[in-house]
C-alpha cells in the first residue's frame, strides 16, 4: 500500500524525527510544508529539496494564541493540504523529591508544548481537512512513554500519555468521518531531544535514527492508525498491554456511544 496523501503540513520539522521523516517523505514524491522556529534550517530545507517539492513557514506553536492565524495564512497559501503532521515537541528530566528541586516552569512548558499546543493546532485545522475533498489525516507523534513512563521526566511521559489518550478520543468521535487519525509512537531515538543530557550521551541513546524512519514509513504506509515504532522491555507484554488497552477503550466508546 502507497502513503495516500501528497502535501503534508510538517510542524516540528527542523530537526531529529521530524526533519529526518520530512526528507524521506520528499524522497518518496511527497510535497513537503515545513514548520519550525529556526529559519535557518528552514530555508536549508527548501534549498535541498527545490521550491517545487518543499516549502516552509516559520512558527512557534508555543503562541497558542497566534495558532488561528497561522492556520488561515498557511491554507490559504497551500489550500492542497491533506495531511498535518503534528510533531513538535520538547523533553526535560524533572526532580518531583522537593519543592525547592521541582522546575514548575519547565514542567509547565513541557506539558504545554507537547499536548496543549497539539491540541490546539488539532482544533484549528480540524475544520480544513474535514471541507477537503479527497482523503486527509491527522499524523501524531506519541511517544512509547505514553505506555511505559519514564521516572526521570515524568512532564514528558505526562504529556506524551495525554496526548494519546486525546487521540484515542479523536479517533473514536471522528470514526464515520475524515481526517484519519494516526498516531506514531515512537522509542528513543538518537536526536536532539535528548541534548539536555548532553551532546554525546544524548544523540547516542536509543534506536539510529535512519532505523527509526525507515520502520516508521514502512507502518504508515501500511495504512495503520497506530504505528509503534520499537518497544520498552521485552516486545510480546509491551504489544500485549497497548493492544488489550486498545480493545478496552474501544469496548468503553461503543458502550457510551448515543
Amino acid at each position: 500500500m502507497s502513503f495516500p496523501y501528497k502535501h503534508i503540513l510538517l510542524i516540528g520539522a527542523t530537526s531529529g524525527i521530524g526533519l529526518a521523516m520530512a526528507d524521506r517523505f520528499v524522497e518518496t514524491g511527497v510535497k513537503v510544508t515545513a514548520v519550525g522556529r529556526r529559519q535557518d534550517r528552514l530555508d536549508a530545507f527548501v534549498q535541498k529539496h527545490g521550491s517545487a517539492a518543499a516549502d516552509a513557514v516559520a512558527f512557534d506553536i508555543s503562541k497558542v494564541d497566534e495558532i488561528p492565524q497561522f492556520v488561515a495564512d498557511v491554507t490559504t497559501k497551500s489550500p492542497d493540504i491533506d495531511c498535518v503532521f503534528l510533531n513538535a515537541g520538547v523533553q526535560r528530566m524533572t526532580d518531583l523529591t522537593s519543592q525547592d528541586k521541582w522546575d514548575e516552569k519547565t514542567f509547565d512548558e513541557v506539558m504545554h508544548v507537547n499536548f496543549t499546543c497539539i491540541v490546539a493546532l488539532t482544533r484549528a485545522f480540524l475544520p480544513f481537512l474535514q471541507a477537503q475533498k479527497g482523503p486527509t489525516s491527522f499524523i501524531f507523534t506519541g511517544s512509547n512513554l505514553a505506555i511505559i513512563p519514564a521516572a526521570v521526566a515524568p512532564a514528558y511521559s505526562a504529556s506524551k500519555a495525554a496526548l494519546n489518550a486525546f487521540v484515542l478520543c479523536l479517533r473514536e468521535q471522528l470514526r464515520e468521518s475524515k481526517p484519519k487519525i494516526i498516531e506514531l509512537s515512537p522509542p528513543a531515538v538518537q536526536t536532539e531531544l535528548h541534548d539536555y543530557l548532553g551532546v554525546e550521551v544524548g544523540r547516542n541513546l536509543g534506536m539510529p535514527l535512519d532505523q527509526f524512519v525507515t520502520e516508521a514509513f514502512q507502518g504508515l504506509q501500511s495504512g495503520l492508525d497506530q504505528v509503534i515504532v520499537g518497544t520498552i522491555g521485552p516486545a510480546e507484554p509491551f504489544h500485549d498491554i497497548v493492544n488489550k488497552r486498545r480493545t478496552l477503550f474501544e469496548n468503553l466508546a461503543k458502550m457510551m456511544r448515543h
